[in-house]
């Protein structure tokens, strides 16, 4: 790959479109499932990460922002894009109300995290990172604001702060490491890893999904 890919000043981001969906699937599965890179899941995971079908429904999602990395002949952002994607990742909104108003929980789930392994490591991934979360924190606490202005004072003083959460796998320590440097924490939320043939194939049964957060400020 083109050392011009490496300059982190010209890693940017787009919303994906239908004409990603090809490019996408090739990304996520290669980093998932195959083992390159130092992210990918082929030790504890099977089979496919992610098919076209859930891709399109997810880019169709009003409520789940999904944004890729494209690669370009010139590798800034003005230049043509080749068609590739060298990194993508996910924020889907979510909102967890309960029985009143004052009782509403909003968060983030980031994820479908993947930097294209001839990458790994030089810190793309760190910015695409951050560029989703910054935008998660701008969206959440826009909402938020527009909540409060319907409620009482009162009201506004009992809401739950915005969060951003994920779900890892356990058996990968180093993965939490790195997102634990970034603010993340587990917060006792963890689940068998699904075993219904539609999120790959589990290589262990002890394997679990590890849910992290991190609140916004």
């Amino acid at each position: 790959m083109n050392k011009a890919y490496l300059n982190k000043e010209s890693v940017f981001l787009r919303q994906a479109d239908i004409e990603d969906i090809d490019a996408l699937e090739q990304l996520l599965n290669r980093c998932y499932r195959q083992t390159e890179g130092w992210t990918n899941e082929a030790d504890l995971v099977g089979g496919i990460r992610i098919t076209q079908d859930e891709l399109a429904s997810t880019i169709a999602n009003p409520k789940h922002y999904l944004f890729v990395y494209p690669k370009t002949i010139t590798g800034e952002r003005d230049g043509e894009e080749t068609g590739e994607l060298l990194g993508c990742i996910g924020v889907d909104m979510k909102i967890n109300a309960g029985s009143n108003q004052s009782s509403y929980n909003k968060s983030a789930y980031i994820g479908m995290f993947a930097v294209h392994p001839e990458l790994q490591g030089q810190g793309v991934g760190n910015i695409i990172l951050q560029a989703a979360e910054t935008f998660a924190a701008r969206h959440l606490q826009s909402d938020k604001q527009a909540t409060d202005s319907q409620a009482t004072d009162s009201q506004a003083t009992d809401k739950k702060p915005a969060r951003l959460t994920m779900s890892i796998l356990s058996h990968r320590p180093e993965l939490l490491s790195y997102y634990q440097r970034r603010g993340y924490q587990l917060n006792g939320n963890k689940m068998p890893f699904p075993n219904d043939g539609n999120n790959g194939e589990p290589k262990r049964q002890d394997l679990e999904l590890l849910e992290l957060e991190k609140m916004v400020n």
